[in-house]
């Protein structure tokens, strides 16, 4: 199988499975546009931490949970209210960066993309 965004063929011997080619598909499942928003938003903010140079208190509060957030973007559907749980920390170690506030926002908007927290719509 190739690597994300590709095409992959899948199948056993006798060649593709179901006749289907399976496009972006990791661990069975079909990625969504909302789950490679939160991977690339969980990346860029990664990044940004990263680069900057200032060592923060919270630093590592917010690495595990950005790694969290990795792991939550692999599945087929991760819940909500987990998401905004991870998102909380996270702004809890890194909102009062100023630097960090662009990645920050980036990665706010993909977790919104998967709807309101259980109990509100």
């Amino acid at each position: 199988m190739t690597g994300w965004g590709s095409t992959a063929v899948q199948g056993g011997p006798g060649g593709v499975e179901g006749g289907a080619v399976l496009s972006g598909r990791r661990y069975g499942y079909a990625e969504t546009e909302r789950s490679r928003a939160l991977r690339a938003a969980v990346s860029g903010l990664r990044h940004a931490l990263a680069r900057h140079p200032v060592e923060l208190p919270d630093r590592a509060v917010a690495e595990e949970e950005l790694a969290a957030l990795a792991a939550m973007a692999a599945e087929s559907e991760p819940e909500p209210a987990r998401l905004r749980g991870a998102l909380l920390l996270v702004l809890g170690a890194l909102g009062s960066v100023s630097a960090l506030a662009e990645p920050l926002t980036e990665l706010n908007a993909a977790i919104a993309r998967f709807g309101p927290p259980s109990g509100r719509r």
